[in-house]
Parts: structure tokens; sequence; C-alpha cells
């Protein structure tokens, strides 16, 4: 079984969150995440997610708190990439708060654009799972650091 640790930002505003669409290289589509990614060799996810804020949207962040941990398996079946076998993502999500920059795209990389988006508006989008899952995390800070399963097909669920 493959394993990845991404470190995931929910950068909340106004009722709004910082989402970015990422272009898959595969030519499978674009949805839309919170901005993040994975963890390198010898990183902390701590300074991975400000990394990857900046990276992705153009924006300087610093962490505010630790929101929790989501751990699942997606199985072979409903991988994106047949034939991989299952597929342990662990994802760490932090409370981010944007300190300066602009938005912009990222550089020679898989995000299209970044977007502040109304909270409201999020389950009319196509998104990644994770964005529900970093929502519920923000808006409950559940003392486990664990939110109930967000059912999905694979990792994009709408």
């Amino acid at each position: 079984m493959s394993q990845r640790v991404g470190a995931y930002a929910v950068c909340v505003d106004d009722g709004r969150v910082l989402l970015a669409r990422y272009v898959s290289p595969f030519g499978d589509g674009s949805w839309w995440t919170l901005p993040g990614g994975g963890v390198e060799q010898n990183e902390d996810p701590f300074d991975a997610v400000t990394r990857e804020v900046a990276e992705e949207t153009g924006y300087e962040s610093v962490v505010e708190e630790l929101l929790g941990v989501d751990s699942r398996v997606v199985p072979a079946a409903v991988r994106r990439r047949w034939g991989r076998g299952d597929h342990q993502n662990l994802g760490i999500f932090y409370a981010v708060r944007v300190t300066g920059g602009s938005t912009r795209p990222e550089p020679n990389g898989e995000t299209a654009e970044s977007a502040w988006t109304p909270i409201a508006d999020v389950p009319g989008l196509h998104r990644a799972a994770l964005v529900d899952v970093g929502i519920a995390l923000w808006e409950s800070r559940p003392r486990t650091g664990r939110v109930a399963p967000i059912a999905v097909g694979g990792l994009v669920e709408h």
C-alpha cells in the first residue's frame, strides 16, 4: 500500500475559505481543494503548510492552530490511476492566517488559481473531500483532532 502525508491550510476570513483549483497533470479534470500538499522528506508538516500556501496561492501565512488529522484508505478500485494498489492518505490540517502577498497561479505547478469562497457556496463545488474535512475540523475544533469520516468516492466526492 502506498502512503502520502500532506499538510493542509484552512484559511477562513469573514465567512470565506481560501481554496485552490487543482488541474490534474493526467488530463482527467480539475477540482477545488485546500492549499497544501505533500510533506517533503525531512520537512516538518508545520513548515510544509506555509510553504505550500505560498507556492500555490502567492500568499504569506502563519499557522495559528493544529486542527486535526484525517487518515483514509483509498481502495485501488476508485483511485484515479489504476494498477497502483490501495493508498493511505494522511492529512494534517492547520488553521492558517494570511499575513501578506496577493493571489496568483502556481508558477510551473498544478494550481491554476486560488479564490476566497463563501463557506456556504462550498457544497456546490466540484471539490476534493479534504475540503469538507478541513471545514468540519475548523468549525468544530474537536478536542480529539478528529471528525467523523466523510463519505467519498476516491479523493473527489462532488
